[in-house]
């Protein structure tokens, strides 16, 4: 029986992008659909404009590269933003997991899967670049130092944010921070 890989590429149940220096060289049906947009408008363009910000962008390519490059694939849940459509400009929770094709230089090409996760948790509460990057990593169980180290920042600092999420989900302890993160 002969495989058509294209097919079976364009039909993935999950979005699917081929990268090339963090830009997408192709994607799937899948992606276009989940961010508003149309293959046309994606190829070629920078993994940027799925991003809320550039800042986030750039802090997400240096925190993802050591560990392509010593595990050689990377996986996490962080804050994306829809290209296109009806919902432009949405924020959405996105399952996002890669794989260098080359770990000595791990951003020179790769596959990406993107999964969508906003129906199970919706992005309730307007944060901030930092914000977002301190409640992906508490939802990982995370403690204040070892997002700290992630992030380059102090454990200090980490204890502001995760004050503030607090503060805007109205959450009494970590805990319950972590169970509102998750529900949106």
């Amino acid at each position: 029986m002969d495989i058509d890989y294209r097919l079976a590429f364009d039909m993935a149940p999950v979005g699917l992008v081929l990268s090339r220096n963090r830009s997408i060289v192709d994607c799937n049906q899948h992606v276009c659909e989940m961010f508003g947009a149309t293959r046309e408008q994606l190829t070629g363009q920078s993994f940027q404009i799925l991003y809320p910000s550039a800042d986030e962008y750039e802090r997400t390519g240096a925190r993802m590269l050591p560990i392509l490059n010593a595990k050689g694939h990377y996986a996490d849940d962080r804050i994306m933003k829809r290209v296109d459509g009806r919902l432009k400009g949405e924020t959405f929770w996105c399952h996002v997991t890669g794989r260098a094709l080359n770990r000595a230089a791990p951003h020179e090409s790769g596959i990406w899967t993107f999964e969508d996760l906003s129906s199970r948790r919706p992005v309730k509460a307007e944060l901030t670049a930092r914000e977002r990057e301190v409640a992906a990593h508490l939802m990982d169980g995370l403690t204040s130092k070892e997002i700290g180290r992630a992030l380059g920042i102090s454990h200090r600092t980490v204890e502001i944010y995760r004050a503030r999420l607090m503060r805007k989900y109205k959450a009494s302890t970590t805990a319950d921070l972590v169970h509102k993160l998750m529900e949106g």
